[in-house]
């Protein structure tokens, strides 16, 4: 008999999971730009951001229209992703707010690469994302520092990742920022790297960090200037970790440091 009501809870249990499976999360990934530089990496990375919604049970949708920017539209998305924007991204203060708000409402933000280089003239978006875009010396290899090799978003890289990119240098750092990645700055090439940023950080830069402000979890990666870092499978892991941190559906990180090559 026993034996006979464990099968029943079994099959009972199966029968709820498939009569109602786990609601899917829905994301946004806004692409706008305004008036200067428009990276040509968009299209490959919206297809990219796409394929890692397919593989985390997520929906994704896309837009590069402000007008998606208002409270009531925000609220069905669990993560707003802002792939490669730059310059002013909102065509009015409303869209502004409605961004604000969701931020507020406990939501949860990813940004890449340009992305720091958006709304420049509004320093609380600059505090949200984490510092603002200044310069970066020509694209080329340069080592990468794991500064935490216990996130989702580097728990896949090696101690030092040698890797093509623009090395981004950002002002206006938020000092609550967590640093998941640095760029050593002894491998980078520019002539004018004593100019800035000089040794403000020594041998070192931040590329990538994770923190909490204002009731929001956010994520932000310097990296992803190629195309091709968009079918590039460390780049991918080392994004999808963001994200899934910012939706707060990683594992736990951590405690001790994993072995490395």
């Amino acid at each position: 008999m026993k034996i006979k009501l464990i099968v029943l809870t079994i099959i009972l249990g199966l029968n709820s999971v498939f009569a109602n499976p786990p609601v899917k999360k829905r994301v946004l990934v806004y692409t706008k730009n305004g008036e200067g530089y428009v990276h040509k990496n968009i299209a490959a990375s919206v297809e990219a951001l796409k394929k890692i919604g397919e593989a985390n049970n997520l929906i994704v949708d896309v837009s590069d229209d402000p007008s998606v920017m208002t409270i009531d539209n925000l609220a069905k998305y669990s993560c707003l992703i802002f792939s490669n924007t730059n310059n002013e991204i909102f065509n009015s203060e409303e869209q502004r707010q409605a961004f604000a708000a969701y931020i507020h409402r406990g939501g949860s933000f990813v940004g890449i690469h340009s992305t720091s280089g958006s709304e420049r003239s509004w320093p609380w978006f600059t505090a949200m994302i984490g510092g603002r875009f200044k310069k970066h010396p020509a694209f080329q290899s340069f080592e990468i520092k794991v500064i935490n090799p216990n996130h989702p978003s580097t728990s896949m890289l090696p101690e030092k990742w040698i890797k093509e990119d623009e090395c981004y240098y950002m002002d206006e750092l938020n000092p609550n920022i967590q640093v998941l990645l640095a760029a050593d700055l002894r491998t980078v090439k520019d002539s004018e790297k004593a100019v800035y940023p000089g040794r403000i950080f020594g041998d070192y830069f931040p590329l990538a960090w994770h923190h909490e402000f204002e009731g929001a979890r956010v994520f932000y990666t310097a990296l992803g200037h190629d195309s091709k870092d968009y079918v590039d499978p460390i780049y991918i892991q080392h994004l999808t970790g963001g994200i899934l941190w910012a939706l707060g559906e990683n594992p736990k990180e951590e405690n001790s440091k994993k072995s490395r090559k």
